[in-house]
């Protein structure tokens, strides 16, 4: 016999149904095995496809490194990097992976198989022990130079020699592997050459500079590396898959189509499925982003990673392993990720030039004159070194990460995370912002706005009756019914003999009398048709509130604007940058937010298509994909940054390239600003190295400076950058 208990837990499944849009949303092709020709992959070159997860890549750089790497072996037709994933992926005629993982090795990365266990990280101590050696060491060799010179000097040699030992020998593992001019070069020529003409404290500086600003990009691509971990724990290790009527517990990758499996209450899907159970709400919401728990009927497929929210069900699985809705999205990310060419440091860049270029230009010096001339070779093996040392890339070195850090540190005070350098770089270019509605212009949580009465009985008593029958359902516009009555303090009555009514909505005993609450169309109400059109066409939900099959009321619902979207796109209008809406919301609701903000939009996308419209707006100029979502990441990574709202998901927060922490609206302005202000820091900076660099090289060809006027140059450059990048902190 049912009691109001049990019952009382079936009451969310039919809450989706019943609260629905007018336009339900189209069908999610993520549950299709056509989703996969919608988004067809590149074509990928003839051979066996042979993949690695790759372990040691600090930056974007890295990802360049390995591949150059991999190409060096024979039989390699075709290498991509995906540095997000950590994946190398290598296509040949014939078996070379012993070659590749030799090769790779060899620069100084590590392969393992896809399947192998993770390797155990080292602790935060592990890893920054050299840093705090070093740090250590400089400290002690800075004493030691103020009470006597010579063992100063000694120390100073020995700090730059312990330092330099790993760079130098990345750098010519690098160099084995095909990349000649790499960074850890450009440091090692520069660290060197200052020992040589005895700027012991200026080489071991370098050393100590380039390995905090390693350090600071390892960590900050680590962070960004664990929105995809936690993309792929969306899906259970393992499921529960019936056989010949008995259950037993298997690995999520055993699972293959035409299997039958169990997902407990709020547990999630391993597989894409259809559901064999009469109904059930899911919470899909990891694909989506929309708040509501979907219905779903016996025979309609349900996604991977969605939620049962409410009971038991069983499910047939449809998707191959390695090609659920997750799967796919992984690899959307994959792909936006190959669209864009990996982010490489302006130093490494420039390095190809100016590190050989120098070096040319200080042996030249050196020994031409003395060769061609006759002159005497001690003088102008002096002004070889000296060249060198104005060479040193110490100020321009530290003219990028000295802005970056400030610039980094100012917008952490404005409530803003820019993972890396590069972020803030590209987040300065952007001229147009997408934005994710639900959760990002929006609070992403239902909110009763209207209750209009169509009987003899008052709004509140109306609202308390509704709050009745609601009370104990986990469904977000049940709550917002509750929440609204607890709100205004209204005494709700205790409901008996809740029911839910199958495709009807939910009924209950409130007072001795049956009451229903069910979506417009359950219930005949053509005298209000015209008020409910226009609440639903101004992008609300609304629900009837039924007694005794008399129509009492008209409860309206929506999802409202955060407080400050309006301010926030203003000031973006400010600094000439456009935005739309890309939501997969029914375009009703959409066009009502849109219309509100002043903003154009795009409803009813799936995240592949939301990929389309990032990837199309991005042709046309720099975009910034706003979201709070799992399914806003692969647009995040296709748009030129992925910015997420603090309030998001941790896929979201880790995956985007910034975000907002404060989960203020009007900080997004504020971090587009800051960022332009850094680039530009960024060029002055690069300007005062450079042109110091220049005129000091003229002087010294001319013999009108010496070595210590160069040492003062480099010094002096590397004072007046750092000073300039200390601005951005004062900045307003």
């Amino acid at each position: 016999m049912s009691t109001p208990e049990t019952d009382r837990k079936n009451v969310p499944q039919f809450s989706a149904l019943r609260f629905a849009p007018a336009e339900a949303p189209k069908e999610s092709c993520c549950c299709d095995d056509a989703c996969a020709d919608s988004q067809p992959l590149p074509e990928a070159p003839s051979g066996s496809r042979y993949s690695w997860n790759v372990s040691g890549m600090d930056c974007a750089a890295c990802a360049r490194k390995v591949e150059n790497a991999a190409r060096q072996v024979s039989g390699v037709s075709h290498v991509q990097v995906m540095f997000a994933t950590e994946k190398l992926v290598v296509t040949a005629d014939t078996d070379i992976r012993p070659q590749v993982e030799k090769a790779v090795s060899a620069a100084g990365y590590t392969l393992r198989s896809e399947d192998a266990p993770e390797e155990k990280p080292q602790s935060a101590w592990q890893e920054n022990l050299p840093l705090i050696a070093l740090i250590v060491m400089m400290a002690l060799s800075w004493g030691l130079e103020q009470f006597n010179h010579p063992f100063g000097q000694m120390a100073f040699i020995a700090t730059t020699l312990i330092g330099l030992y790993p760079i130098a020998r990345q750098a010519l593992r690098l160099m084995k592997s095909g990349s000649w001019f790499a960074i850890e070069t450009l440091m090692s020529v520069a660290a060197i050459g200052a020992l040589f003409i005895g700027a012991t404290a200026e080489a071991a500086m370098v050393l100590l500079l380039f390995l905090i600003g390693e350090r600071l990009e390892g960590w900050a691509a680590n962070r960004a590396r664990q929105g995809v971990s936690a993309l792929m724990a969306l899906k259970p290790d393992t499921a529960v898959r019936i056989r010949n009527g008995e259950r037993e517990t298997v690995a999520q990758r055993d699972l293959r189509p035409g299997d039958v499996i169990e997902v407990a209450a709020g547990g999630r899907l391993p597989a894409d499925g259809t559901l064999i159970s009469a109904f059930a709400s899911f919470d899909e919401s990891a694909l989506t982003g929309e708040s509501v728990p979907v219905e779903r009927n016996a025979g309609e497929k349900v996604a991977a990673g969605a939620t049962s929210v409410d009971r038991l069900v069983q499910l047939t699985v449809v998707s191959e392993p390695g090609d659920s809705a997750i799967d796919r999205i992984l690899r959307l990310i994959e792909e936006a990720e190959e669209k864009r060419a990996p982010i490489e440091r302006f130093i490494d860049r420039f390095s190809r030039i100016y590190t050989p270029a120098i070096m040319l230009v200080a042996l030249l010096v050196a020994v031409l004159p003395p060769l061609l001339m006759g002159a005497e070779w001690q003088p102008w093996i002096y002004k070889g070194l000296t060249l060198l040392l104005i060479g040193c890339p110490c100020a321009l070195v530290i003219s990028t990460p000295a802005a970056i850090t400030s610039g980094l540190a100012a917008a952490a005070r404005r409530g803003a995370l820019i993972k890396g350098g590069a972020a803030l770089e590209q987040l300065g270019r952007i001229q147009q912002v997408a934005f994710d509605k639900t959760g990002t212009l929006t609070i992403g949580k239902p909110q009763v706005t209207d209750v209009l009465v169509t009987a003899d009985i008052s709004s509140d008593e109306l609202l308390a009756m509704a709050a009745s029958v609601e009370q104990g359902s986990s469904h977000p516009l049940a709550q917002a019914i509750v929440q609204a009555a607890q709100d205004k303090e209204l005494a709700i009555p205790q409901a008996q003999e809740q029911r839910a009514l199958a495709g009807s909505g939910i009924e209950a005993q409130v007072n001795g009398e049956r009451v229903l609450i069910c979506a417009p169309g359950k219930f005949p109400a053509v005298a209000w048709a015209e008020q409910i059109q226009i609440r639903e066409s101004a992008g609300q939900t609304v629900v009837l509130v039924v007694r005794n099959e008399t129509l009492l009321g008209i409860i309206s619902l929506r999802d409202t604007l955060r407080s400050d979207a309006r301010e926030a796109v203003d000031a973006l209008h400010q600094l000439g940058v456009q935005g739309v809406i890309l939501t997969g919301d029914n375009p009703r609701a959409a066009a009502a937010i849109a219309e509100e903000l002043g903003l154009d939009f795009r409803a009813g996308l799936l995240p592949e298509d939301k990929v389309t419209e990032v990837s199309a707006l991005n042709a046309k100029a720099a975009l910034a994909m706003v979201g709070d979502g799992i399914n806003d990441a692969p647009a995040m990574k296709a748009a030129t940054i992925g910015i997420a709202m603090g309030s998001g998901t941790d896929v979201a927060l880790e995956t985007a390239d910034a975000a907002l922490t404060s989960n203020r609206l009007t900080g997004l302005a504020q971090m587009i600003a800051l960022a332009r202000a850094t680039h530009a820091n960024i060029r002055q900076n690069i300007g005062i190295a450079l042109g110091l660099k220049a005129i000091f090289l003229i002087t010294t060809l001319l013999g009108l400076t010496g070595l210590w006027l160069a040492v003062l140059a480099d010094t002096g450059a590397t004072v007046l950058v750092t000073a300039n990048a200390l601005r951005l902190l004062r900045k307003k």
